[in-house]
């Protein structure tokens, strides 16, 4: 049995194609798009540098859906092979009030509340976290985002069980689309 190639409603990452914007996107408007470029990840691995690629992508509706895929490189930048992957969706809430909700396979869920901090920068820390058994121990978490001279520039530090905040991934990405 063959399917469609494409699915039947759009989905884009282009303000200039497919559906209308929605008026409450306006303070998270200038991340959508396709972003590729390179990080720093620390962890319980080890640190290592990593490629990245994130879509920000919207349907007519009041949210971003939000898709990442990271790649492990060696110090050279050579690719290693795949590393962390997360999805979610952003959703504004008033005029600069922000949620973030993320899934990744590594078995962390994770809700974030912020706030737009500027035009094109953002900071949400963790509200929720569930986690399944085998799950990283996570306890509470802070994303920082910023459009600085065109490129996606991010952080992430993360806590588990007492411990205080860790830097744990970071990157600069550049706008592809």
């Amino acid at each position: 049995m063959s399917g469609p190639t494409e699915l039947p409603v759009p989905d884009t990452a282009d303000v200039r194609s497919g559906p209308e914007v929605h008026e409450s996107l306006l303070s998270v408007l200038p991340l959508l798009g396709e972003w590729h470029g390179e990080g720093q990840a620390a962890g319980a691995g080890g640190d290592h540098r990593f490629g990245q690629w994130i879509r920000f992508s919207h349907d007519g509706r009041g949210f971003l859906a939000y898709e990442s895929r990271t790649w492990r490189l060696t110090d050279d930048g050579s690719i290693v092979g795949p590393d962390l992957r997360e999805s979610g969706f952003w959703r504004p809430r008033g005029q600069d009030d922000v949620e973030l909700l993320v899934a990744s396979p590594e078995g962390l869920v994770e809700l974030y509340v912020g706030r737009a901090r500027t035009t094109t920068s953002w900071e949400l820390t963790t509200d929720v976290l569930a986690r399944t058994p085998d799950a990283p121990d996570v306890t509470r978490a802070v994303r920082l985002y910023g459009i600085v001279d065109g490129a996606l520039m991010y952080a992430i530090d993360r806590a588990g069980g007492d411990e205080p905040l860790r830097p744990t991934m970071s990157a600069r990405l550049e706008r592809i689309r």
